[in-house]
Protein backbone atom coordinates (compact mmCIF):
# COMPACT_ATOMS: atom_id res chain seq x y z
CA UNK A 1 0.00 0.00 0.00
CA UNK A 2 1.25 3.26 -1.15
CA UNK A 3 1.18 5.97 1.25
CA UNK A 4 -1.66 7.79 -1.05
CA UNK A 5 -3.34 4.65 -0.23
CA UNK A 6 -4.06 5.68 3.18
CA UNK A 7 -7.47 6.00 4.40
CA UNK A 8 -8.45 9.38 3.88
CA UNK A 9 -9.75 11.42 7.15
CA UNK A 10 -12.79 11.26 7.83
CA UNK A 11 -15.50 14.34 7.55
CA UNK A 12 -18.31 15.07 10.88
CA UNK A 13 -20.55 12.56 9.43
CA UNK A 14 -17.98 9.91 8.73
CA UNK A 15 -17.30 10.74 5.12
CA UNK A 16 -13.76 11.92 3.14
CA UNK A 17 -14.53 15.68 0.94
CA UNK A 18 -14.81 13.48 -2.13
CA UNK A 19 -17.67 10.36 -0.82
CA UNK A 20 -20.35 14.19 -1.43
CA UNK A 21 -20.44 12.34 -5.06
CA UNK A 22 -20.77 8.77 -4.01
CA UNK A 23 -23.29 8.58 -1.25
CA UNK A 24 -26.44 8.23 -3.87
CA UNK A 25 -24.80 4.41 -4.60
CA UNK A 26 -24.46 3.30 -0.74
CA UNK A 27 -27.53 5.02 0.44
CA UNK A 28 -29.90 3.04 -2.19
CA UNK A 29 -28.74 -0.28 -0.38
CA UNK A 30 -27.72 -1.71 -3.73
CA UNK A 31 -24.28 -2.04 -3.11
CA UNK A 32 -21.98 -2.63 -0.56
CA UNK A 33 -20.82 0.36 1.62
CA UNK A 34 -17.04 1.18 0.97
CA UNK A 35 -15.20 2.69 3.17
CA UNK A 36 -13.36 6.67 2.92
CA UNK A 37 -10.30 4.85 1.74
CA UNK A 38 -11.85 2.34 -0.79
CA UNK A 39 -13.91 5.30 -2.19
CA UNK A 40 -11.29 7.65 -2.71
CA UNK A 41 -9.02 4.97 -4.19
CA UNK A 42 -11.93 3.95 -6.64
CA UNK A 43 -12.53 7.71 -7.58
CA UNK A 44 -8.69 7.63 -8.25
CA UNK A 45 -8.17 4.85 -10.38
CA UNK A 46 -11.39 6.13 -12.15
CA UNK A 47 -9.91 9.39 -13.02
CA UNK A 48 -6.73 8.00 -14.07
CA UNK A 49 -9.02 5.58 -16.56
CA UNK A 50 -10.69 8.84 -17.61
CA UNK A 51 -7.75 10.36 -18.32
CA UNK A 52 -5.91 7.39 -20.35
CA UNK A 53 -9.33 7.88 -22.58
CA UNK A 54 -9.19 11.38 -23.00
CA UNK A 55 -5.46 11.97 -23.38
CA UNK A 56 -5.19 9.25 -26.25
CA UNK A 57 -7.99 11.48 -28.32
CA UNK A 58 -6.54 14.79 -27.52
CA UNK A 59 -2.96 13.81 -28.67
CA UNK A 60 -3.86 12.21 -31.68
CA UNK A 61 -6.10 15.19 -32.70
CA UNK A 62 -3.40 17.71 -31.44
CA UNK A 63 -0.63 16.07 -33.71
CA UNK A 64 -2.82 15.83 -36.80
CA UNK A 65 -3.47 19.75 -35.76
CA UNK A 66 0.55 20.33 -35.61
CA UNK A 67 1.49 18.84 -39.15
CA UNK A 68 -1.65 21.03 -40.84
CA UNK A 69 0.57 23.95 -40.83
CA UNK A 70 3.11 21.78 -42.87
CA UNK A 71 0.95 21.53 -45.78
CA UNK A 72 0.75 22.89 -48.83
CA UNK A 73 -2.76 24.06 -48.77
CA UNK A 74 -1.83 25.64 -45.34
CA UNK A 75 0.03 29.05 -47.40
CA UNK A 76 -3.41 29.69 -49.04
CA UNK A 77 -5.90 30.13 -45.75
CA UNK A 78 -7.44 33.74 -45.78
CA UNK A 79 -6.97 35.57 -42.59
CA UNK A 80 -9.87 34.23 -40.69
CA UNK A 81 -8.99 30.42 -41.92
CA UNK A 82 -5.50 30.99 -40.24
CA UNK A 83 -6.81 32.76 -36.43
CA UNK A 84 -8.93 29.71 -36.29
CA UNK A 85 -6.60 27.45 -36.82
CA UNK A 86 -4.20 29.06 -34.61
CA UNK A 87 -7.21 29.07 -31.81
CA UNK A 88 -7.81 25.23 -32.27
CA UNK A 89 -4.37 24.52 -31.74
CA UNK A 90 -3.58 26.46 -29.02
CA UNK A 91 -7.29 25.30 -27.29
CA UNK A 92 -5.60 21.56 -28.03
CA UNK A 93 -2.55 22.30 -26.29
CA UNK A 94 -4.31 23.98 -23.43
CA UNK A 95 -6.52 20.39 -23.55
CA UNK A 96 -3.01 18.18 -23.55
CA UNK A 97 -1.99 20.10 -20.65
CA UNK A 98 -5.27 19.83 -18.42
CA UNK A 99 -5.67 16.07 -19.48
CA UNK A 100 -2.31 15.51 -18.54
CA UNK A 101 -1.92 16.86 -15.41
CA UNK A 102 -3.54 14.23 -13.00
CA UNK A 103 -0.64 12.46 -13.69
CA UNK A 104 1.81 15.09 -13.04
CA UNK A 105 0.32 15.44 -9.51
CA UNK A 106 0.07 12.26 -8.66
CA UNK A 107 3.92 11.64 -9.48
CA UNK A 108 4.83 15.51 -6.96
CA UNK A 109 1.77 14.31 -4.40
CA UNK A 110 2.59 10.79 -3.97
CA UNK A 111 3.19 9.63 -0.78
CA UNK A 112 2.06 12.65 0.74
CA UNK A 113 -1.12 11.06 2.07
CA UNK A 114 -3.46 13.61 -0.21
CA UNK A 115 -5.40 11.75 -2.52
CA UNK A 116 -8.39 13.17 -1.33
CA UNK A 117 -6.63 16.75 -2.95
CA UNK A 118 -5.71 15.01 -5.57
CA UNK A 119 -8.85 13.83 -7.08
CA UNK A 120 -10.62 16.54 -6.53
CA UNK A 121 -7.72 18.66 -8.08
CA UNK A 122 -7.39 16.14 -10.84
CA UNK A 123 -11.60 15.78 -11.40
CA UNK A 124 -11.31 19.81 -11.93
CA UNK A 125 -8.77 19.38 -14.59
CA UNK A 126 -10.49 16.85 -16.18
CA UNK A 127 -13.77 18.82 -16.61
CA UNK A 128 -11.55 21.63 -17.83
CA UNK A 129 -9.87 19.69 -20.43
CA UNK A 130 -13.17 18.62 -21.57
CA UNK A 131 -14.39 21.85 -22.12
CA UNK A 132 -11.17 22.83 -23.93
CA UNK A 133 -11.00 19.54 -25.59
CA UNK A 134 -14.68 20.37 -26.53
CA UNK A 135 -13.35 23.49 -28.39
CA UNK A 136 -10.31 22.20 -30.08
CA UNK A 137 -13.06 19.76 -31.89
CA UNK A 138 -15.17 22.29 -32.29
CA UNK A 139 -12.53 24.82 -34.20
CA UNK A 140 -11.46 21.68 -35.90
CA UNK A 141 -14.39 20.99 -37.35
CA UNK A 142 -15.21 24.53 -38.45
CA UNK A 143 -11.84 24.86 -39.92
CA UNK A 144 -12.39 22.13 -42.08
CA UNK A 145 -16.08 22.15 -42.96
CA UNK A 146 -15.23 25.96 -44.47
CA UNK A 147 -13.32 24.74 -47.00
CA UNK A 148 -15.93 21.67 -47.69
CA UNK A 149 -19.55 23.38 -47.27
CA UNK A 150 -20.79 26.56 -48.80
CA UNK A 151 -21.45 29.57 -46.64
CA UNK A 152 -22.66 29.75 -43.51
CA UNK A 153 -24.00 25.51 -43.42
CA UNK A 154 -20.27 24.93 -42.17
CA UNK A 155 -21.01 27.34 -38.92
CA UNK A 156 -24.35 26.05 -38.56
CA UNK A 157 -23.21 22.53 -38.25
CA UNK A 158 -20.18 23.47 -35.79
CA UNK A 159 -23.25 24.93 -34.28
CA UNK A 160 -25.18 21.70 -34.00
CA UNK A 161 -22.39 19.22 -33.08
CA UNK A 162 -21.05 21.90 -30.29
CA UNK A 163 -24.45 21.44 -29.00
CA UNK A 164 -24.61 17.88 -28.90
CA UNK A 165 -21.06 17.95 -27.15
CA UNK A 166 -22.75 20.08 -24.84
CA UNK A 167 -26.35 17.95 -24.23
CA UNK A 168 -24.04 14.56 -23.98
CA UNK A 169 -20.87 15.79 -21.72
CA UNK A 170 -22.58 18.24 -19.57
CA UNK A 171 -26.46 18.46 -19.67
CA UNK A 172 -27.04 14.67 -19.44
CA UNK A 173 -24.33 14.00 -16.34
CA UNK A 174 -25.96 17.23 -14.74
CA UNK A 175 -29.24 16.14 -14.75
CA UNK A 176 -28.80 12.50 -14.20
CA UNK A 177 -26.49 13.85 -10.54
CA UNK A 178 -29.98 16.16 -9.61
CA UNK A 179 -32.38 13.27 -10.42
CA UNK A 180 -30.30 11.07 -8.46
CA UNK A 181 -30.12 13.77 -5.56
CA UNK A 182 -33.91 13.62 -5.61
CA UNK A 183 -34.02 9.84 -5.45
CA UNK A 184 -31.78 9.97 -2.07
CA UNK A 185 -33.71 12.79 -0.97
CA UNK A 186 -36.76 10.81 -1.11
CA UNK A 187 -35.86 7.70 0.28
CA UNK A 188 -34.05 9.92 3.30
CA UNK A 189 -37.55 11.17 3.89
Amino acid sequence: MTMTEQPAEPTEKGHTCCARHDDHATRSGTEEPESARERVNRRWNEILQETRVTQTGVQILFGFLLSVAFTPLFRELETLDRVIYVMTVVFGAAATGSLIAPVSIHRFLSGQRMKDEMVEAAGRLMVCGMVLLALTIGCTLLLILRFVVPGVLAEVLVGGVMLWFGLCWYVLPLRLRRRAARRAQREEA
